[in-house]
């Protein structure tokens, strides 16, 4: 298929019109400067990009907030509130959860979604296989990869059940290895485990890494360290990263210039450690959101996430990356396009190992936004955005599975 986006607005650029034939951008031009070719749609008075990449989900989870108790607020309270009632989450319930979720992110400008998917010993493969099948049904109009969450301890002989478990998901078909080793007994042996899975059946690596204000959890430092002792070169991510906002500044230059070094990518989120983190303290509350600056200073890609949507670990949420990025900008002082950058090709580059751009040759995921410039993008979060995955144009029609 052959369509121009017309008169849109590319930052930097103005004005011009980009061709789309097959999946690719195949020619960017000045608007109204050559013929078009094939059907045009007129988008003057919207703000082009790559589209969005959610690099941190967890849709198993999704909606749940009226269900699940957290009267705490805090992590834990959000993990036993979800317990409470895991016998009354189900397969069916958990796809269609999950489908509602992605069909709202694919209308907002999402094309891939990384969700985490709870592999727990109570709860068992469901998650896992609710959100394959989550994907198989939405393949259409979005990207998603499974990256399993395994329970914990993984370490010693208490942890051989979720040990076995993982290869369970690994043999279902999961994308993506992943757990929390700062809620393991033993972290550093919980980080050494989950890397060496990663290595051995060559999936990504996405850690929820030092989910805490812990000055001395130090997940991510670790885990830079194994890698770069092994001179390994692997996919791999950390989310969160909350407890290096709390270090001295020596602790965070010397912990960014490793992972950096490393190519480990990191993934800021928010809207959960805004809302679970820093409770109970009541002067100088902690932002709880890892150091941004620090990381990009030393060469760390840093992309931003959303995490949960309307649960017991954040209560609200609307799967809108631009809800992101006002918060990157808001309480993490990035510009209005840094910000951008971390949703869109900082976000793609956590997924999928490489970072998007709009430009000639590229695989044609865009998002086309009514407004003005990035910075009125993000402010005011409009609907009616024209979202095309993979060199096609996504309408409603094609985001309904039935």
């Amino acid at each position: 298929m052959t369509f121009r986006l017309a008169s849109v607005t590319l930052p930097e650029q103005g004005q011009v019109d980009i061709d789309v034939d097959g999946r690719l951008v195949a020619a960017i031009t000045p608007a109204g400067t050559t013929p078009c070719i094939g059907d045009s749609f007129n988008l003057h008075g919207h703000v082009l990009s790559s589209s969005f990449a959610e690099p941190h989900a967890h849709l198993d989870k999704a909606f749940l907030a009226d269900r699940v108790q957290n009267p705490t607020g805090d992590l834990l309270g959000a993990i036993q509130g979800l317990e409470a009632v895991r016998d009354t989450i189900t397969f069916d319930d958990i796809v269609n959860r999950a489908v509602t979720a992605a069909q709202l992110m694919s209308r907002n400008g999402v094309t891939s979604i990384r969700t985490h998917a709870d592999t727990t010993i109570n709860a068992g493969l469901t998650s896992v296989l609710a959100l394959l099948e989550a994907k198989r049904l939405c393949s259409s109009f979005i990207d998603i990869q499974v990256a399993m969450l395994l329970g914990w301890p993984v370490t010693g002989i208490q942890g051989a059940e979720s040990r076995a478990l993982a290869r369970d998901a690994i043999d279902a078909g999961v994308d993506v290895v992943g757990g929390c080793p700062h809620l393991d007994p033993n972290p550093h042996e919980a980080v050494e485990y989950f890397l060496h899975l990663a290595l051995d059946n060559t999936l990504p690596l996405d850690l929820h890494a030092d989910e805490n204000l812990r000055e001395t959890s130090d997940d991510l430092e670790y885990l830079a360290d194994l890698m770069l002792a092994g001179n390994i070169r692997h996919q791999a991510s950390a989310s969160h990263c909350v407890s290096l906002s709390v270090q001295g500044e020596s602790g965070i230059q010397r912990t960014a210039e490793k992972v950096a070094r490393a190519g480990i990518t990191v993934t800021a989120l928010p809207h959960t450690n805004l809302y679970l983190q820093g409770r109970g303290i009541t002067s100088s509350v902690p932002r709880a959101i890892t150091p941004v600056d620090a990381l990009r200073r030393a060469g760390v890609v840093v992309a931003a996430g959303a995490d949960n949507v309307q649960d017991p670990f954040n209560l609200m949420g609307r799967a809108d990356p631009l809800e992101t990025a006002s918060l990157m900008v808001m309480a993490a002082h990035q510009s209005p396009q840094d910000a951008l950058n971390m949703v869109t090709s900082a976000a793609t580059q956590v997924v999928h190992g490489d970072a998007s751009h709009v430009r000639v040759g590229e695989v044609a995921n865009l998002v086309a936004i009514p407004a003005s410039n990035v910075r009125g993008a993000i402010a005011m979060g409009p609907p009616d955005r024209f979202v095309v995955y993979g060199g096609v144009v996504i309408s409603d029609q094609k985001r309904n599975i039935k």
